[in-house]
């Protein structure tokens, strides 16, 4: 083989090589951050300790989309975390949190809106419903609604659409039966291996959504 040709093909071999190490070096970096987000939501006690461990693990999140600019998955988590660390705090400065968040998923979708299995599209939904709408904030009922069934249309057995959709029909929509129907597709999904404490604590969250649910059909 000539010498042109060689330097050819091993330069086309390494772009690949480093972009299969990066994309590693990516999904480790993701994988710790859903973890330590589960330990603080669903293991340390007190708003306060929740919000500021939140806090730091946004750092960390912030760190990773600036590693990698490109892809959607860091903004993501950055926005779930975000959104996370303005549940805890509450008040007038979680808004300027929510705000930062939705711009994340946004980027998101427009780089790749079926990320993370159109997490983007289930995580902006929550935000539409559970912000206060105009003057105080940007919330909207039928946003929420077109966003987590572009989720659901995307991922339609996932644990995190089904669930939240539900969550959104019991609160907004009082459509309990509905949320009934999506609550079995969430409890149905399949188990995340590499996520057990995230599952262990959607799916409690899946037991007491469907006994506010069942409470007000027996009404």
């Amino acid at each position: 083989m000539n010498r042109p040709l060689l330097l050819l093909l091993v330069g086309l071999c390494f772009p690949f090589a480093a972009l299969a190490a990066d994309t590693t070096g990516l999904d480790s970096r993701l994988l710790e951050l859903q973890r330590a987000w589960a330990h603080v939501n669903y293991e340390v006690q007190g708003d306060d300790a929740q919000a500021n461990a939140f806090e730091a693990l946004e750092k960390r999140a912030a760190a990773l989309v600036a590693d990698y600019p490109d892809r959607a998955e860091p903004l993501i988590w950055d926005g779930i975390i975000l959104s996370s660390q303005a549940g805890a705090q509450g008040g007038l400065g979680a808004l300027g949190l929510v705000k930062k968040a939705r711009k994340d998923y946004e980027r998101a979708i427009d780089i790749d809106s079926g990320a993370l299995e159109g997490s983007a599209h289930t995580s902006l939904g929550v935000l539409y419903y559970k912000v206060p709408g105009w003057p105080l904030g940007f919330g909207s009922n039928d946003k929420a609604e077109t966003q987590l069934q572009q989720a659901l249309s995307i991922n339609p057995d996932g644990i995190d659409p089904n669930y939240f959709y539900a969550q959104y029909l019991v609160d907004e929509k009082e459509d309990y039966r509905g949320a009934l129907h999506y609550l079995d597709k969430a409890a149905a999904a399949t188990a995340r291996p590499q996520r057990p404490l995230a599952d262990k604590g959607r799916r409690d969250e899946i037991r007491a959504l469907r006994e506010q649910a069942e409470a007000h059909i027996g009404d």
